[in-house]
């Protein structure tokens, strides 16, 4: 068996399309959880050697970034803007449905506050073994996470939000990367 260390290219997608680039986080998600899964294993094999120290901190670069700003560009920008589409009891079961998912979010940035110190240990060439437990409670809730995000709230997000709300949630993902207004760009031609 192989183990491909560390990490590897994702889908590229762009603020420019929020809901495209929100779908593609996930799958760069799985990937990144798919790794933290095979370093358990690798740890338990090889020990820690170069290649578990560098997924290890490669693992913690996306979690600490990437995650990160993905779970702000849902509850600052996509959520808000979804329950201002609606009205009435449609309005109340998205919010049911953004509260749970802003739930998830507290309980994987829990699970990854515990995982990251033994990453932390296994980036600088200390040994230390993932807990198995926190790993794959850390694994499933993010897998379960991105099914509902994908079945449920990105498709709706396509169904109900006009232009406007989906260019404003492109520019406030821009303004939390610190890029330049592109669209700005294209018209000084």
């Amino acid at each position: 068996m192989s183990t491909a260390f560390p990490g590897f290219g994702g889908p590229a997608a762009s603020t420019e399309v929020p809901l495209e680039m929100l779908a593609a986080c996930h799958i760069r998600i799985e990937r990144q959880c798919s790794t933290l899964r095979r370093l358990a294993g690798h740890l338990s094999d090889h020990g820690v050697d170069a290649q578990a120290s560098l997924a290890a901190a490669q693992i913690m670069r996306y979690f600490d970034t990437a995650a990160i700003q993905h779970h702000a560009d849902e509850e600052q920008d996509l959520f808000p803007a979804l329950i201002e589409s609606m009205a009435g009891s449609d309005a109340i079961c998205i919010r049911e449905l953004t509260n749970g998912l802003i739930a998830d979010h507290r309980r994987l940035e829990a699970m990854w506050t515990q995982l990251r110190g033994t990453l932390v240990e296994l980036a600088r060439g200390n040994p230390a073994s993932l807990p198995a437990d926190t790993l794959e409670a850390f694994v499933s809730l993010y897998e379960r996470h991105m099914k509902i995000e994908e079945e449920e709230l990105i498709p709706m997000a396509q169904r109900l939000l006009g232009d406007a709300a989906i260019t404003q949630i492109g520019l406030s993902m821009r303004k939390r990367r610190g890029i330049g207004d592109t669209s700005l760009d294209q018209t000084k031609g």
